[in-house]
């Protein structure tokens, strides 16, 4: 806790620049979640009790998922991929994109007192922002017609995004930020993926074959899980969103 507090005075700045961004898209979720309640004539509410409750616990197990990351052999040591978003794309898809990006965002919360930050909070950000690039689309082009056809779509919709929006966002912002932070020169990190894949002679063709395919993988994959897990959680959603998760399940 008191490793957590330190961190959060040392970055204050960075830290309300991302509680900024949280807002902004958090804002956007629920705009969606409004037109689309009046596009199908519904009218719910964004946040119940129960719902709340349900946005907790999958946020804990998605802050726990986070901590646990496995290297991939095309990328450089620094990059990983876990499972964190398994947990906030069921949760978005039985209740909303808001849902989605408010687990999102607690599941940063929850990572960083079990494991805290060594990025001064650039790693976490960059983490949310991409996942919520898979995230919002997916459960937005679900919600609007709750199909299971829509939430197949709208996971392939959400992997290309989050696969297009990580790359640009690894080349034009984060790779630079870390060097900078790290002290090393861009090139240095170049080399580490060049010395991977031989393709790799600069920061556009870096993100190409090592930051595109682990956003295709990740997204991809769980996208899978999510179908496979999704029946079997249903009776714990059924209680909270009943004809959400009936949808999904329809043949």
């Amino acid at each position: 806790m008191t490793e957590f507090i330190t961190n959060i005075a040392k970055n204050l700045t960075f830290v309300l620049e991302f509680v900024g961004i949280v807002a902004v898209l958090v804002l956007i979720a629920l705009i969606a979640e409004k037109m689309i309640d009046k596009r199908n004539g519904e009218q719910s509410r964004i946040l119940t009790v129960r719902k709340t409750a349900m946005i907790g616990m999958f946020s804990a197990i998605a802050g726990v998922l986070m901590t646990i990351e496995l290297p991939v052999p095309f990328a450089p040591p620094f990059y990983g991929i876990d499972a964190s978003e398994l947990p906030v794309l069921i949760c978005g898809f039985a209740f909303g994109p808001a849902a989605g990006v408010l687990t999102e965002f607690i599941k940063i919360i929850i990572k960083l007192f079990f494991k805290p930050t060594s990025t001064a909070f650039v790693g976490e950000l960059a983490n949310f922002c991409v996942g919520c690039a898979m995230i919002l689309p997916a459960t937005i082009i679900y919600h609007i017609k709750k199909k299971k056809r829509t939430a197949i779509i709208g996971s392939v919709v959400g992997t290309l995004t989050m696969t297009i929006f990580g790359t640009l966002f690894n080349a034009l912002y984060l790779l630079p930020t870390f060097a900078v932070m790290f002290g090393m020169p861009l090139e240095e990190l170049i080399g580490m993926g060049t010395a991977i894949n031989a393709n790799v002679t600069n920061i556009f063709t870096f993100v190409a074959f090592c930051v595109a395919p682990l956003n295709l993988l990740k997204g991809g994959s769980i996208s899978v899980l999510t179908f496979l897990l999704y029946k079997p959680l249903s009776p714990i959603l059924k209680a909270s969103y009943g004809h959400t998760a009936r949808t999904i399940n329809r043949a």
